[in-house]
């Protein structure tokens, strides 16, 4: 249900009140710095896994081993840093708004997509199965 235009109106009076007292407090509300830092976070972790690409390339061709795995641990802090610096710039309030189904798949689902029903467990043989379609088919005046 939408807002009445005298809501509307009371909002931006509690808005403009609230950011004259005290302008950190409703910057934090409104996320902007958290955003920022995020997305500083994101911009490092992309350069560390360059960085970490670079280190991984140099290891293969000089034929260093050491060189090579400690680059691809740094393309690995790297990008879990950087996922977990992407996730932290969506808001809590939309991410509690969103279906599970639309993150896609996840670990906790076991692979599985929350938004689609479980199919009942198969009884008997493929052939027994194809056997009992083909009867109910055949009942059922195809």
């Amino acid at each position: 249900m939408p807002l009445s235009d005298e809501e509307l109106r009371l909002l931006e009076q509690m808005e403009r009140a609230l950011l004259q007292e005290d302008p950190k407090f409703a910057s934090t509300l409104r996320g902007t710095n958290l955003r920022r830092a995020a997305q500083r976070r994101a911009i490092l972790a992309g350069a560390a896994f360059i960085v970490g690409v670079a280190l991984l390339m140099t290891g293969v061709i000089t034929q260093l081993p050491v060189v090579s795995v400690l680059g691809f641990v740094v393309m690995l802090g790297s990008a879990t840093f950087g996922l977990a610096a992407i996730k932290a710039r969506q808001p809590l309030a939309e991410a509690a708004q969103q279906p599970h189904a639309s993150h896609g798949f996840t670990v906790f689902d076991g692979g599985r997509s929350s938004g689609r029903p479980k199919r009942p467990k198969k009884s008997g043989t493929f052939m027994q199965r194809m056997e009992q379609r083909w009867e109910s088919r055949r009942r059922d005046g195809w």
